[in-house]
């Protein structure tokens, strides 16, 4: 898709920020403004700075868990 070709795609969202600094998004880099703030999201997935927290859950069980007393 060239330049001209998106210039004349109606946007089906509502324009949003850039997810990362704020200014206005786009179309082009969406959900950002630039290359740079893509480029800028993209190593910091690489990196591993983006975490989804899990907790771990014990496997210990004890008779009353069980319930097998």
């Amino acid at each position: 898709m060239t330049d001209a070709d998106l210039n004349n795609v109606t946007p089906l969202r509502s324009a949003r920020p850039c997810a990362l600094c704020g200014k206005k998004a786009d179309q082009k880099f969406h959900p950002f403004c630039s290359k740079h703030c893509a480029d800028v999201d993209l190593s910091r997935w690489l990196k591993g700075s983006y975490v989804i927290p899990a907790s771990e859950e014990t496997e210990e069980w004890s008779e009353e868990q069980d319930g097998s007393t």
